[in-house]
């Protein structure tokens, strides 16, 4: 199955020494949704993704926002432009911009007039625990937020979601909305599984957002629902998040360097395929490369790297 192109849906890159990055910035702690991040605090680049990958047939890689300072946005994508120029990755971009912002219309505008730029993502996911959000609030409940989403529409960008199950039913219904923006949910929907019910609000979220046909679904980030996950821990959630989305509307990824926080990429990239060792060989291929290369825009003829 290393054969099979891999097109890498959700990869972060970032040079320490050129942007800034305060989640990556000591002093670090055990606390926050992606624990001590120390291990990863360090420039992590394209040829360092290669190597990483060596062991996997890929084809291409869509970076996603990692987090930098919200005023250096626009830096990060034309640095990510540049190392494309260079390297010959990322092949695709979803950008950060904050959709609360007065002038989003103008933001969106700046990201999407570079040749990359598919998307835009901006971290919503609330938690009422101190120890699970990334921010204070949820704002998908704000008003300027969704005005902002709909902005993507007239950009022709879509929406990476990282969010937490609880907030799934409200945003279902501002997607069914606007069907002409593309949304593609990120690790899995992010259970929480030491909630009271995480794995029935999980279902229940995802399962609201499977039935909007312009919703895919991202399946990486494995160790935010256990740090010590194993190929049989996760087998259940990823085959739910299959049968909801089916083979069409669901996408592997490595999120790399994030998920070298809970194994390499070899142990997250070979579990996936022991999962889906029983697929169609089309199905496999839709899985691990196909879709994203279709869902993102990226033209990438895979049937001539097979």
């Amino acid at each position: 199955m290393k054969d099979i192109p891999f097109v890498d849906a959700h990869v972060h890159f970032w040079d320490l020494a050129h942007l800034h990055y305060g989640w990556l910035t000591p002093p670090f702690s055990d606390g926050g949704p992606n624990g001590n991040v120390a291990a990863i605090a360090q420039t992590y680049l394209p040829r360092d993704y290669l190597i990483d990958a060596a062991d996997w047939n890929v084809a291409g890689i869509v970076h996603v926002d990692a987090g930098a300072a919200p005023g250096e946005a626009l830096a990060e994508t034309e640095w990510l432009e540049r190392q494309a120029e260079t390297a010959g990755l990322p092949t695709g971009i979803v950008a950060f911009a904050d959709l609360t912002d007065p002038a989003v219309d103008a933001h969106l505008a700046s990201q999407a007039a570079h040749e990359r730029v598919r998307g835009i993502r901006q971290i919503v996911s609330w938690h009422s625990q101190a120890d699970r959000t990334y921010t204070p609030r949820d704002l998908t409940a704000d008003e300027s937020w969704q005005h902002g989403f709909a902005c993507l529409a007239r950009h022709g960008l879509s929406f990476d979601l990282q969010c937490y199950p609880g907030q799934m039913p409200g945003l279902a219904r501002l997607f069914e909305r606007h069907p002409e923006i593309p949304v593609f949910v990120n690790h899995l929907g992010m259970p929480v599984l030491s909630d009271p019910d995480g794995l029935e609000l999980w279902h229940a979220g995802l399962a609201a957002l499977a039935a909007l046909p312009q919703v895919a679904v991202k399946i990486s980030g494995v160790g935010f629902a256990w740090r010590d996950w194993d190929d049989d821990r996760v087998r259940p959630l990823i085959l739910t998040a299959i049968d909801l989305f089916g083979a069409d509307r669901a996408m592997f990824a490595s999120d790399v360097p994030t998920d070298k926080l809970f194994g390499s990429l070899n142990s997250h990239l070979s579990a996936y395929h022991a999962v889906v060792a029983d697929f169609t060989q089309d199905e496999q291929r839709d899985l691990f490369g196909r879709n994203a290369n279709r869902l993102y825009r990226l033209d990438l003829d895979l049937e001539m790297q097979s």
